[in-house]
């Protein structure tokens, strides 16, 4: 019997973090052959040239389709879209799989489930049925769950967001955030070995940054940012710079490169702070590890952080709507605001947190389903079913 081809894709530094056991349970089952198609962000020098780690941990990567326009303009972004779905239409004719699994949200994964959608191949979708109301993301990810035929939900109430969009409850699976598989699964960095991968000494108290675009809020992004910068300034002038900033980069978005360009003058102007395109998950969640909270507006401080029994500083509208663990502080994009639940986050006690989004064991529980369902093509033709 030959084996059934399940095609991956990824776009994002962050994505592939959060796939990267699942791409090794399927490369290591004999029953299954693995395609990865990469894309978005893995191809742009200016965010890393990421592809070459996934190549690096020892992945073929079968297709690389170029979509990016140097523009993060919405009508950059927008074209950046058609030019994606010419290339996965491409790709996927090429490949051939017998599944294709995606993961998110982004505008790249829209448009790898349309071009799937008209081809007949059948989707398996990770982390629909959240809600992030400040940003288009949120639409996004609706669009890929109708698009989508397996639902890989990470938690209750996003199954049950999933149910009331219609969707067949047999093909709804709340198996938990991928996220947790890497804290579990990874030997992390100590101290020393962290600072070396930095290029920077930890202070006594320091904090991991990451700050995306808010596409949908009527306060522009690279004003919520500088409140941010200024919040920062003003603690570590308080704190005699004994504090240590770790930025990473922010998304292609619109506005991304504004926000990367804000973050890098911040840095040259402050030996306290650092700013890393791209850390990988190994140096990411060892930094994570070592920091006393993280901030921004990142799904990863909702997601992953809780594990680690730190806080989260969590800004703005961009994740809101989505379940959070204790750890959380939500704050507005206000300089003051901002600088209070820093502070707060620095004593507050998190040894007691429970992780709403399950116990590491996503990966296996994915393939183990993925193998169960014996014809995938049968999933093909949707019906729509009612929630009275």
């Amino acid at each position: 019997m030959s084996r059934r081809k399940i095609c991956v894709l990824t776009g994002t530094r962050a994505e592939y973090g959060l796939l990267y056991w699942l791409m090794k349970e399927i490369q290591n089952d004999p029953e299954l052959e693995l395609q990865i198609i990469a894309t978005g962000m893995h191809l742009s020098p200016e965010f890393g040239l990421t592809y070459k780690v996934i190549e690096e941990d020892g992945f073929v990567i079968n297709e690389k389709i170029e979509m990016l326009l140097s523009s993060d303009t919405p009508v950059g972004i927008a074209k950046s879209i058609g030019l994606a779905t010419i290339g996965f239409a491409d790709a996927l004719e090429r490949l051939k799989p017998d599944i294709l699994v995606l993961l998110g949200d982004r505008f790249e994964i829209l448009a790898a489930a349309q071009a799937a959608l008209v081809a007949r191949i059948p989707v398996a979708h990770i982390a629909g049925g959240d809600i992030t109301e400040g940003a288009f993301d949120d639409a996004i990810r609706h669009c890929v769950t109708k698009m989508a035929h397996l639902h890989f939900v990470t938690n209750e109430l996003a199954a049950r967001r999933v149910r009331q969009l219609g969707e067949d409850v047999t093909n709804i699976f709340n198996i938990g955030s991928p996220a947790i598989d890497n804290i579990k699964r990874l030997s992390l960095l100590n101290k020393e070995q962290l600072e070396k991968k930095l290029g920077f000494k930890l202070r006594s108290k320091n904090l991991l940054i990451t700050f995306h675009p808010v596409t949908l809020d009527n306060i522009p992004s690279e004003y919520q940012l500088s409140e941010l910068l200024r919040a920062l300034g003003e603690i570590s002038t308080e704190l005699s710079d004994d504090i240590g900033l770790v930025f990473t980069s922010s998304n292609a978005d619109p506005s991304g490169r504004g926000l990367n360009s804000l973050i890098g003058k911040f840095v040259n102007e402050h030996s306290n702070a650092v700013f890393h395109t791209s850390l990988g998950q190994l140096v990411y969640l060892s930094t994570i590890a070592h920091v006393d909270a993280v901030v921004g507006n990142s799904s990863s401080g909702i997601y992953e952080v809780p594990s680690f029994k730190k806080p989260t500083v969590n800004i703005g509208d961009r994740q809101k709507g989505r379940l959070l663990a204790a750890s959380v502080i939500n704050c507005q994009p206000k300089a003051e605001e901002i600088k209070q639940a820093v502070f707060k986050a620095l004593v507050l006690d998190c040894s007691h947190v429970v992780n709403p989004y399950g116990k590491g064991d996503s990966s296996w529980r994915i393939v183990n389903i993925l193998k169960s369902i014996h014809n995938y093509n049968s999933l093909l033709k949707k019906r729509f079913y009612e929630v009275f």
